[in-house]
């Protein structure tokens, strides 16, 4: 039931009561917490799966291939700690001979304080009460308070039951983990004065709604929303011409994937006008057999936009019906020409939260590089190319346009590593931070600088002799331990 005003404003003291515990926490105890949040999920898998399943409608592999990368995730981020690198310790000593004068000066990144993670209705585990968000915000010593999506009602209560006792047991101050429920409890929380950053998966006009409410406070605070994504493909006539039939059904795979519910899913396919490569899509098409979409919302959403296609002079409904059954959705493949699509891109390049694409056709170079400059940002970008294709401009611009560029092949799935960067220009996100992997944490610190601080207040991160053995920037070095 809904979070109340009064059990919100509870929940928010907690944590901010709780920050500062988990601010000195040292990194030994962060990584403990963690792994005991991942081991006890593992632990409750089956049980987490067939809850999810009765939810969502997703299959038992994708749910349990889910479960897998969020504890994955979270034991990433405890590897992340132990070598400390991720606060950034830098030290410049005192020098006289500068001008001006430079004092002793010692940076890191400390912990932003309490977080508000939005769940995400499309990933129940992963982007969810223990997905990426918590995990990083808990890795660098931020207490977390998890708005769930009522989609997944029922999995998120007790996913946050299990992660409440992985904690307790491992000795995490009380505080430092709670859930709130509701549309109202979502807005007060963005607000509370406690909260000083906020994550969220979802919608462009809910994202959006959040992130005005995070910068219209007193005190601002960062807010880093994933938002809408149409992830553009580009084919060029060379790279239809060598494997246009592989191509097709590498492009039926991945707008089909999860019922076209993922946010990078490829919405917007650039392909050369007159080759063949709208037929060969169509035929590459699975049956289309009725699917279940996440929600009510999402499926009445997905069909009124397929009637709106109908009767769209500019588009052309190439494969599938654009009558949806209620509550289900078979794929749909759209088409317009580039030229359509310059005049209208605000209509025309609209994401569709569902197994629908959109086929663009484009008339050499300059019409589609013309037409790429009118779409926005995107979590990606991919291009299909020949080996001999000169596509140094082509990637320069969409690189514009995406936190990810990928080369022969396709943009759903996102590893969780080091370097991925799952974020993009306005719509796809709100920052340029990535959400996905271990440079996600940097979203929930700030830096502090000690100028001339007595030795015995330094953090042990500043130290003179580096007792946590980190590796830091002294004096313009990069110094690894011993």
């Amino acid at each position: 039931m809904p979070t109340t005003p009064e059990h919100l404003d509870t929940i928010a003291d907690a944590a901010e009561a709780a920050a500062p515990l988990l601010a000195r926490a040292s990194g030994d105890e962060r990584r403990a917490w963690l792994d005991a949040v991942a081991d006890r999920l593992d632990a409750h898998a089956d049980e987490l799966i067939a809850l999810a399943a009765e939810e969502t409608h997703l299959d038992d592999a994708r749910l349990r291939g889910e479960v897998a990368r969020t504890t994955g995730q979270l034991r990433g981020f405890s590897d992340m700690i132990q070598d400390g690198a991720y606060l950034e310790a830098t030290i410049d000593h005192a020098r006289a001979d500068t001008a001006p004068p430079r004092p002793d000066l010692r940076r890191l990144l400390i912990p932003i304080g309490p977080v508000a993670v939005f769940a995400a209705s499309n990933f129940p585990f992963a982007f969810s009460v223990a997905g990426g968000d918590t995990a990083s915000a808990l890795a660098v010593g931020c207490p977390v308070v998890v708005k769930i999506h009522e989609g997944h009602r029922r999995t998120s209560v007790r996913t946050a039951e299990i992660v409440s006792a992985a904690l307790r047991a491992a000795g995490a101050p009380e505080g430092s983990f709670a859930i709130v429920e509701g549309r109202e409890a979502g807005v007060r929380l963005v607000q509370h004065p406690a909260i000083r950053a906020a994550g969220f998966t979802g919608s462009v006009s809910g994202g959006r709604a959040l992130f005005d409410l995070a910068s219209s406070r007193p005190d601002p605070i960062p807010f880093y929303g994933e938002l809408g994504s149409i992830n553009p493909v580009v084919i060029t006539p060379a790279a239809v011409a060598d494997k246009g039939p592989e191509l097709a059904r590498g492009l039926a795979g991945s707008f089909t994937l999860g019922s076209g519910q993922f946010c990078t899913k490829p919405g917007v396919v650039f392909v050369p006008a007159g080759a063949g490569f709208e037929e060969l899509v169509v035929a590459a098409l699975p049956a289309p057999e009725p699917a279940t979409l996440l929600t009510p919302r999402i499926a009445s959403a997905f069909a009124e936009e397929m009637s709106e296609a109908q009767s769209d002079p500019d588009l052309e409904i190439l494969a599938g019906a654009a009558t949806q059954e209620s509550g289900a959705a078979t794929p749909v493949v759209l088409g317009a020409s580039a030229a359509a699509v310059r005049e209208r891109p605000g209509a025309l390049l609209a994401e569709h939260f569902g197994p629908a694409t959109l086929l663009v056709a484009y008339d050499g170079d300059e019409d589609l590089h013309r037409t790429l400059r009118a779409v926005e940002g995107s979590l990606t970008a991919t291009v299909h190319a020949a080996a001999d294709d000169d596509i140094a401009e082509l990637v320069a611009l969409l690189s514009t346009k995406a936190g990810r560029v990928l080369f022969d092949g396709w943009p759903t799935g996102v590893a969780v590593a080091w370097s991925q960067q799952h974020g993009g220009p306005w719509p796809a996100t709100t920052s340029i931070h990535t959400s996905v992997g271990m440079t996600a944490a940097r979203r929930f610190q700030r830096p502090l600088t000690f100028q001339d601080a007595p030795a015995a207040l330094l953090p042990d991160a500043l130290r003179e002799e580096n007792p946590l053995s980190i590796p830091r920037r002294i004096d313009g070095r990069l110094q690894l331990p011993h």
